[in-house]
C-alpha cells in the first residue's frame, strides 16, 4: 500500500522507497523490495520505465487498475480505522 501510495504522487525508485519505508519503521532489503515491485508491475499495478540520461535506474508510476486497488485497500482502511476507534474507551456491560 506504501508503495502504491508513493507511485500516486509521482515517479518513484526503488532506491528511494527502500529510504522511504526505513523512515517509517520498516528495514526492507533491495532483495524484498524490487520482486515485489516486479510483482506489481506483473500484475499491472505501476508501470516501470528506465530514467533517460544520468544514472541507471528504474521508475515507477501507478497505474489505473493501481490506483482501483489503492481505492480498495484505502477504503478497507478506513472501515478497520472506524471498527476500532468506535470501540476505543468502551466498556462492556
Amino acid at each position: 500500500m506504501h508503495v502504491l501510495h508513493h507511485a500516486e504522487e509521482g515517479d518513484l525508485c526503488g532506491n528511494w522507497m527502500i529510504e522511504e519505508l526505513r523512515h517509517h519503521g520498516y528495514k526492507i532489503s533491495a532483495g524484498t523490495l524490487y520482486p515485489m515491485l516486479r510483482t506489481m508491475e506483473k500484475d499491472g499495478w505501476i508501470k516501470g520505465r528506465d530514467e533517460k540520461g544520468g544514472a541507471r535506474r528504474r521508475l515507477y508510476r501507478i497505474t489505473p487498475k493501481g490506483r482501483v486497488a489503492l481505492q480498495e485497500v484505502r477504503a478497507r482502511l478506513q472501515e478497520l480505522f472506524h471498527e476500532v476507534g468506535a470501540k476505543t474507551g468502551k466498556k462492556k456491560a
